[in-house]
This record gives structure tokens, C-alpha cells and sequence, in this order.
């Protein structure tokens, strides 16, 4: 099945779970995994952490970690003050 084409012609497919190989199954799920833990992980230290130890409202945080990769990852490069 194909899905419509993207810019330089180029065709996307979808795959169910059960057409992708073993390989790229156990790949997914590694990717999966560490990405909830990085979301745990910062959700965790947000929850542990005073409002004045945070850069900005933790409301605001809290929705960002919701932004796969970069929400955490962010979180923990710039939503926490430095002593």
C-alpha cells in the first residue's frame, strides 16, 4: 500500500507491526523504551523539585516533556536552575 508521495517524488509506506521484521521490532521497542524512560525520568525530577528550582512554570514544563525527544531532553538542559 502506498501512501501519497512527498516532495521529490519520493513514496511512503506504511508497515504494519506484523510486516516489519524481527530486527526492526526489537529496534522499535529499544527506541520506545528509552524514550518513556526519558519522559519518566524528567516527570519524576519535575515532580521532585521546588518551583523555585525550575526555569519558568512548571505547568509549562509539564506540557513540554510531553514533546517526544526534545520535551525531556530540553527539560534537562534548560528547565532546571543551576546552583
Amino acid at each position: 500500500m502506498t501512501a501519497p508521495t512527498e516532495e521529490g517524488g519520493m513514496h511512503l509506506q506504511h508497515q504494519r507491526w506484523s510486516d516489519l521484521s524481527a530486527r526492526r521490532r526489537v529496534g522499535v521497542a529499544v527506541v520506545s523504551a528509552a524514550q518513556l524512560a526519558l519522559t519518566a525520568a524528567a516527570y519524576r525530577d519535575l515532580a521532585r523539585r521546588d518551583a523555585d528550582e525550575v526555569n519558568g512554570p512548571k505547568a509549562a514544563w509539564a506540557l513540554a516533556i510531553l514533546v517526544n525527544w526534545v520535551g525531556p531532553l530540553t527539560y534537562f538542559a534548560k528547565g532546571r536552575v543551576r546552583s
